[in-house]
């Protein structure tokens, strides 16, 4: 079975609305249909495995018309609803996955809020679908990074770079000592820096690094666009010898993502952009837990989960479950190559790092810093180096403004991000 937690909200009795739900999701119509016999109905409906009551509201979260022409008023009940849905209805078909657990069920009258907690899957359900062909191992041997976070930053041609300027500027990325770079996630393929151009200028500077250094940089090349043309550019970066390539999950699509992963050798960076708009609201869409596990299924070898005490919505502990999220196995808990690399980004510093520490002990995370590294006021390698001082006073349990008395590129960063943070 496909077990699915739902948060339900409804001014009806919540058993009644959950077996709609149900209903709905899998064998259920308004009325009985042709053909549709009490076995069939018994093999293929969705089953209400448990329902938890919770404080009503007095006030809906959303809207109902149907409700309105029904005449029914609040007290808004609200209860946990958990659902087993059976495996045979989806065979291995992940939009019809996500169309079962995440479908109609958001637009049900008798609701006035539905929103989908968690999300489990049994071992034979889980090989049917991709593995992540990199993941945490992958691409620490990619970055070659045995330990510690894989400091990275962003760069931002869709200020209108062209991709020359782009090669420099990751040049200059290289020299300073950053393991990870990535591009934003609204620049795919601009006319002022194609994406092709793009792929041949950067990549011939980290070959050039590569060679002089021995260092490899890994850069996640935002490949998003129609399914085609984003093979060929995957293809692009693997015949230039890069390693990542970055994907906006939300506009490329499931099909298109697992079609990637089947065609390309490639470690795909799972950019969650969009994400907002099935998440902000407490009473509709999802949490990140369903979210990255669909996306998990599709291959996916890292996942963004914003950064702690960043610039976006979300709260710390909500990035800190997402983190964790990722780095468990999704049905098998020995097995730690089907775990993918959570990606902190926004607003991230040397100042964040302690936190981010504790929240992902192990350091099987990029931290990816853009004005933290790039804004320092001694420089790139003095941003990338400020980090890393950070993360060695943490894990040596020092404060960091003890730990910057000796290194002044912690010291410094202190004091300018501090003022913006403080």
């Amino acid at each position: 079975m496909i077990c699915a937690t739902y948060l339900l909200e409804t001014p009806l009795e919540p058993a009644k609305v959950a077996e709609v739900l149900a209903g709905e999701q899998s064998s259920g119509t308004f009325v009985r249909v042709a053909g549709e016999s009490d076995a069939l109905r018994e093999r293929s409906r969705a089953t209400v495995r448990e329902i938890t009551e919770l404080e009503p509201l007095a006030a809906p979260s959303l809207d109902s018309q149907w409700l309105r022409e029904q005449g029914r008023g609040g007290p808004y009940r609200r209860a946990r609803v958990t659902v087993d849905f059976p495996e045979a209805n989806v065979a291995a078909n992940l939009p019809t996955l996500a169309a079962t657990v995440a479908g109609n069920l958001y637009d049900l009258g008798e609701s006035t809020g539905v929103r989908l907690e968690r999300l489990a899957i049994t071992p034979a359900f889980r090989v049917r679908f991709e593995r992540p062909h990199h993941g945490v191992a992958g691409t620490r041997s990619a970055a070659g990074v045995a330990e510690g976070p894989l400091v990275g930053t962003i760069v931002k041609p869709n200020v209108g770079m062209s991709a020359q300027d782009t090669a420099a500027l990751v040049g200059s990325l290289c020299e300073a000592g950053v393991d990870f770079v990535k591009d934003d996630e609204v620049c795919a393929n601009p006319e002022h820096a194609p994406v092709a151009d793009r792929i041949r200028a950067v990549m011939a500077q980290v070959r050039r690094w590569r060679d002089r250094s021995g260092k490899n940089v890994v850069i996640a090349f935002n490949i998003t666009d129609e399914h085609e043309a984003m093979l060929r550019h995957a293809e692009l970066i693997e015949r230039e010898g890069g390693h990542c390539a970055m994907v906006s999950l939300n506009w490329c699509g499931f099909s298109s993502v697992q079609a990637l992963r089947r065609r390309s050798g490639l470690i795909i960076h799972g950019h969650r952009n969009g994400f907002g708009m099935f998440s902000r609201h407490p009473a509709l869409g999802m949490g990140f837990q369903p979210y990255q596990l669909m996306w998990r299924l599709a291959g996916v070898d890292h996942m963004h989960v914003h950064g702690l005490r960043g610039k976006f919505s979300q709260g710390d502990e909500e990035v800190i479950e997402g983190a964790q999220d990722c780095l468990k196995p999704l049905v098998d808990s020995s097995d730690t190559s089907d775990r993918v690399m959570p990606a902190f980004s926004s607003g991230q510093w040397a100042g964040t790092v302690p936190a981010t520490l504790q929240a992902v002990p192990t350091g099987d995370l990029l931290f990816m810093a853009g004005g933290g590294i790039l804004a320092h006021p001694m420089g790139p390698s003095a941003g990338v180096e400020s980090i890393r001082q950070a993360w060695t006073a943490a894990c040596a349990g020092q404060e960091l403004m003890q730990a910057a008395t000796h290194a002044a590129e912690l010291r410094e960063a202190l004091k300018f991000f501090g003022r913006r943070h403080g």
